[in-house]
């Protein structure tokens, strides 16, 4: 039986895109009823699919999963940069209350499969990160980076569900630094600045992944025969000072303490939203092995980091007319 699929932050980068690779599945009649959830309605939307208006910090999902006859949720909706004006609280409220709110909902609406974004910084900026991560790494996510502690908690309450709710079936991607042709997030930040900072002493190792193979391991998940949890990431990773060798930009190193300094004076000053605890961020990269992603979820992606560095920088340069 095709399954009917519900999505949560159906109206996000990788939401809509989604939508759409599941509307196209159900159009050559291998996927069921598919319902996107969100706070606001995208501008576009597949003609077969149908939009339920539906914050993740409300009530009420159950009735919704009940009515539209769902089998597998796929749970996208999250803070991942967090707009002007937010605070710890909403973001708390979004990111773990919601995801508590959905997985209850799930439970109680009788839900086979339970999809989720995770992240790999859920691992946490630690120095004494191994140079690759696998999924048995404990996660130790930052309680000073809310996006990774955050993480924490939800796949922390994850595996509590697992327990206690056996038949509710869970895949959970451990998502690196997802790169696409219109992406745009903390880290593209970076790469977007006339210099890159660099940390002295770091290598800063970034791990990408292009949006369509996010898309298309999301799609698999959906009726995959296998469940478990799985780092999402092309092969190899790209340093701070090769990416910059890539992008033609000059690179700014700092001792560690000099950026934390100017960070801790320059925050309450308003001149930036980023603190000393930043600093990590860049310093201790986690570096996500895929390994398991290729031998047991079976799918290889497309692209290796370089490949989608490569990919996204092209489209920078296309859109300047460069």
């Amino acid at each position: 039986m095709s399954a009917n699929v519900l999505v949560t932050g159906s109206s996000g980068y990788i939401g809509r895109l989604l939508v759409e690779a599941l509307a196209t599945r159900g159009a050559e009649g291998r996927m069921g009823r598919v319902v996107a959830a969100d706070v606001r309605e995208p501008e576009r939307l597949p003609a077969s699919v149908t939009f339920v208006r539906h914050d993740v910090r409300d009530d009420g999902l159950a009735d919704v999963l009940r009515r539209h006859d769902v089998t597998c949720v796929v749970h996208l909706a999250s803070i991942v940069t967090p707009p002007k004006g937010s605070t710890r609280a909403v973001e708390y409220a979004v990111d773990v209350q919601g995801s508590r709110r959905v997985l209850d909902a799930c439970i109680a609406a009788n839900v086979r499969r339970l999809v989720v974004t995770s992240s790999g910084a859920a691992y946490g900026y630690h120095a004494d990160n191994p140079a690759w991560l696998a999924e048995d790494a404990p996660l130790r996510g930052n309680e000073s980076f809310a996006y990774s502690w955050h993480k924490r908690l939800v796949e922390e309450m994850l595996a509590d569900c697992r327990v206690r709710h056996p038949s509710l079936e869970q895949v959970i991607f451990r998502v690196g630094t997802i790169l696409g042709a219109t992406v745009h997030n903390q880290i593209t930040a970076l790469f977007e600045r006339t210099r890159l900072l660099a940390i002295r002493g770091s290598d800063s190792p970034f791990v990408f992944i292009h949006d369509a193979d996010v898309v298309a391991c999301l799609v698999r998940a959906v009726d995959a025969p296998v469940t478990g949890i799985f780092n999402v990431a092309g092969d190899g990773a790209l340093s701070i000072r090769e990416i910059a060798a890539l992008l033609g930009k000059p690179v700014l190193t700092l001792p560690a303490w000099l950026l934390q300094g100017a960070l801790a004076v320059a925050r309450p000053l308003g001149l930036t939203r980023y603190g000393p605890e930043q600093v990590d961020f860049l310093r201790y990269r986690p570096v996500l092995d895929n390994a398991r992603l290729k031998r047991e979820f079976g799918y290889v992606p497309a692209l290796t980091s370089r490949e989608a560095f490569d990919r996204w920088r092209e489209r920078g340069r296309a859109d300047t007319g460069r």
